[in-house]
C-alpha cells in the first residue's frame, strides 16, 4: 500500500469527502421535477435533503468512536458499503417515502467519509499541518459541488432523475475498490475503551467544557449551514423563479462554488503563516459581508441572477477561508480522540443544517428573501461564536 501521506492516499481521501457533497448537490437540479414525477410538495420533496442531514449527523457520532476504537479502514469499509446499497435503493425507488428512507441510509453510509478523513489527516499530519491538508483538500473537493449540479443537470434532461442515484452507485462502487486496494490503518493509538457509554459521554463532557471547542465548533456549524441554505433553497430560486434550465443552474451553482474554491486555496497558502483565528477572523468578516448584501438585494426586490448568485460567491469565499481552520482548530488539541471530536463537530453542523433546510421547505416565497436571510443570520452567529469564544483566548 502506498505511504500514508502520499498524494495518492490525499486524493482518495478527499474522494471520501466528497461523498456527502456529491450525495447533495447532482440531483438538486432534480428538485423541481421530483415534485410533478411523485405528485407532491416542495417541503416533501426537500426532506430528502433535510432526512439525509439527519442521517449523516447520527451517523457522525458513530463512526468516530468506531473508527478510534476498531481503526480507520474497517470503519471506512463499512460505511461505504452502506452507501452503496442505498445509493441503489434511491435508483430504484417509485414513490417518495421509500426516496426519503433510503436517503436517510445513504446518508448513514456517506458519513464514513468526512468524519474518518478529517481522523486520519490528525493521524498523519498532526496538528500544525492539518489545516493546511485540510484547505488543499477542501479547494479539490469543489469539484464535486462544482462538477455536481451541472452533471446532475445534464443527466436529468437526457436520462431522468433516476440517472443521478445510479452514478452515485457507480461511484461508491469504485470508492469501496480503491480503498480496500490503496488505504492502510492510520490509527496507532486504538482507544480499546472507545465505546464504553461511561467513557464516551466523559470524552463528550470533556469537549464541551473546552469554551475553544465549542466555538471552534459553532463557527463551522454556521459556516456549513450557510452553504446548506443555498443548496436547499437554489434550485426553487433560479429555476422556479428565474426559470433557468437545469444546466443553466448547474453552471450558477459552480459560478458560486468557485468562491469557495477560491478562499480554501487562500487557506492553504496562508494559514500556516497567519494563523488559524485569524484566518477565521477575516473569513467570517467576508461571509456577513456577503450575507448582508444578499438580504440587503433582497429586501429591495432585486430578483435576479448576478443579485443571487454575487452575494454567495462573497460568503462562499469566507467559507472556505473559515472551515477548514475551525475544523482544525476543534481536532487539532485532541490526538487521542480525533476521531470523537471530529464526529461531534459534524453532528452539531449536520443538525443545524438540517433545521435550516427544513425551515426553508417551509418558507418559501416569491424571491430569495428565505434563503438569504438564512444565510445572512448563520454568517452573522459564525462571526460571533469565534469572537465571543474562541478569539479570547486565541
Amino acid at each position: 500500500m502506498p505511504r500514508p501521506d502520499s498524494l495518492t492516499v490525499r486524493v482518495l481521501l478527499t474522494a471520501l469527502v466528497a461523498f456527502g457533497p456529491l450525495s447533495t448537490d447532482l440531483y438538486l437540479p432534480s428538485l423541481p421535477t421530483l415534485v410533478s414525477v411523485f405528485d407532491t410538495d416542495i417541503a416533501t420533496v426537500q426532506l430528502t435533503l433535510s432526512v439525509f442531514l439527519a442521517g449523516f449527523a447520527v451517523s457522525q457520532l458513530v463512526y468516530g468512536p468506531v473508527s478510534d476504537r476498531f481503526g480507520r479502514r474497517p470503519a471506512l469499509l463499512g460505511g461505504i458499503l452502506i452507501y452503496l446499497v442505498a445509493s441503489a435503493a434511491c435508483a430504484l425507488t417509485d414513490d417518495i417515502e421509500t426516496l426519503i428512507v433510503a436517503r436517510f441510509f445513504q446518508a448513514l453510509g456517506a458519513c464514513c467519509g468526512p468524519v474518518v478523513a478529517r481522523a486520519v489527516v490528525r493521524d498523519v499530519f498532526g496538528r500544525d499541518r492539518a489545516a493546511t491538508v485540510l484547505a488543499y483538500m477542501a479547494m479539490a473537493m469543489t469539484l464535486a459541488p462544482a462538477a455536481g449540479p451541472i452533471l446532475g443537470g445534464v443527466l436529468t434532461e437526457w436520462f431522468g432523475w433516476r440517472s443521478n442515484f445510479l452514478l452515485l452507485t457507480g461511484f461508491a462502487a469504485l470508492i469501496l475498490a480503491a480503498t480496500w486496494t490503496l488505504m492502510g490503518e492510520t490509527n496507532a493509538n486504538r482507544d480499546e475503551t472507545a465505546l464504553q457509554p461511561g467513557r464516551l459521554l466523559a470524552n463528550y463532557a470533556l469537549l464541551l467544557r473546552d469554551r475553544g471547542f465549542v466555538g471552534q465548533m459553532l463557527t463551522v456549524a454556521f459556516a456549513y449551514s450557510g452553504i446548506f441554505a443555498f443548496i436547499s433553497g437554489s434550485s426553487f430560486v433560479l429555476i422556479g423563479r428565474l426559470h433557468l434550465t437545469p444546466a443553466q443552474f448547474g453552471g450558477s451553482f459552480a459560478a458560486v462554488v468557485l468562491g469557495y474554491a477560491v478562499g480554501s486555496f487562500f487557506a492553504g497558502r496562508l494559514s500556516a503563516r497567519l494563523g488559524g483565528p485569524r484566518m477565521i477572523r477575516t473569513g467570517t468578516a467576508v461571509s456577513l459581508a456577503g450575507g448582508l448584501l444578499g438580504v440587503g438585494l433582497a429586501l429591495g426586490g432585486v430578483l435576479h441572477l448576478a443579485a443571487v448568485v454575487g452575494p454567495v460567491f462573497l460568503f462562499m469565499l469566507g467559507a472556505g477561508l473559515t472551515l477548514p481552520n475551525a475544523m482544525a482548530g476543534a481536532v487539532g488539541p485532541y490526538p487521542m480522540m480525533a476521531g470523537l471530536a471530529s464526529s461531534l463537530v459534524g453532528f452539531v453542523q449536520m443538525t443545524v443544517a438540517a433545521l435550516i433546510g427544513v425551515v426553508l421547505g417551509h418558507t418559501h416565497a416569491d424571491s430569495q428573501l428565505p434563503m438569504m436571510t438564512a444565510i445572512g443570520l448563520v454568517a452573522l452567529g459564525g462571526a460571533l461564536a469565534h469572537r465571543l469564544l474562541v478569539s479570547p483566548r486565541a
